[in-house]
């Protein structure tokens, strides 16, 4: 599979795919201005159409709910050039694992203690909310293998600062 150009209007240079903690907007948004292209989370594209917190639609709405705006939020993000970073779960959607499936992916790989470093395992994490890292090693078990099937590159970010992971996604997209 070959990485979208720059700028392009074919699709995204990269999408970021990965665990809660992985780094993804983070490290999307470095990406994105470091290839001078939009950035998209979509998560946050979500937040902002509905006007209200992901917690907050998973209590109010229900998962069900959430992941049908979010296939949605996904699916028009992959339509445009730029980086987008998508939410944890998103890929496990079959119509969001299909588009991934035609997009160039990073796959930002990181450990449980990066990842409760990163996002503190609070309850602004809908599905981290009851005990968080139990939790989060049972999402990725079940996460994994479909991120890795997905994933054009895999990046590991242990002990890895934002911008050091960045410059690596970026020479995958201009040389990968």
């Amino acid at each position: 599979m070959s990485a979208g150009v720059p700028g392009s209007s074919a699709g995204p240079t990269v999408v970021l795919i990965g665990p809660p903690g992985a780094g993804k907007t983070t490290v999307g948004e470095l990406v994105a201005t470091a290839l001078g292209v939009p950035f998209t989370d979509t998560d946050r594209m979500v937040e902002d159409e509905q006007q209200t917190t992901i917690s907050d639609l998973f209590v109010e709405r229900g998962e069900a709910e959430f992941r049908r705006l979010e296939a949605d939020a996904v699916a028009r993000a992959l339509a445009a050039p730029g980086v987008v970073a998508v939410g944890g779960g998103a890929p496990m959607t079959d119509s969001t694992a299909q588009l991934l499936a035609a997009a160039p992916v990073a796959f930002l790989a990181v450990a449980i203690a990066d990842a409760a470093g990163r996002i503190g395992f609070t309850g602004a994490r809908p599905l981290l909310a009851v005990n968080p890292r139990a939790t989060w090693t049972k999402l990725m078990d079940q996460r994994r293998p479909t991120y890795e099937r997905l994933a054009t590159w895999v990046v590991d970010t242990a002990g890895r600062t934002p911008e050091d992971i960045s410059a690596e996604v970026v020479g995958l997209v201009n040389h990968g």
